[in-house]
């Protein structure tokens, strides 16, 4: 193996698309319980315990089939302003 070389890391459009599908139902599940949605979303990502998301609607299980490293980039993404359309 060559470690002089740089990996690349690249998530495609359609799944980038679902991934903010899933989040914004996610955010709604936890808005409709009452809870703080991006205090939750957050603490899911950093520890990565699916406690931290309501099982209201499926939420728990929706979050579950995302990578926490896609959550990651698509908000990084859009925190810069490069989110894709």
């Amino acid at each position: 193996m060559d470690f002089d070389k740089t990996m690349y890391f690249e998530v495609e459009k359609e799944e980038n698309a679902k991934c903010q599908e899933i989040l914004k139902e996610v955010y709604d599940a936890l808005v409709e319980k009452g809870y703080n949605p991006i205090n939750q979303i957050v603490g899911y990502i950093l520890s990565g315990d699916p406690t931290y998301i309501t099982s209201y609607n499926n939420a728990r299980n929706k979050i579950r089939t995302i990578e926490r490293d896609e959550l990651l980039e698509k908000m990084v993404k859009n925190y810069i302003g490069l989110e894709e359309k």
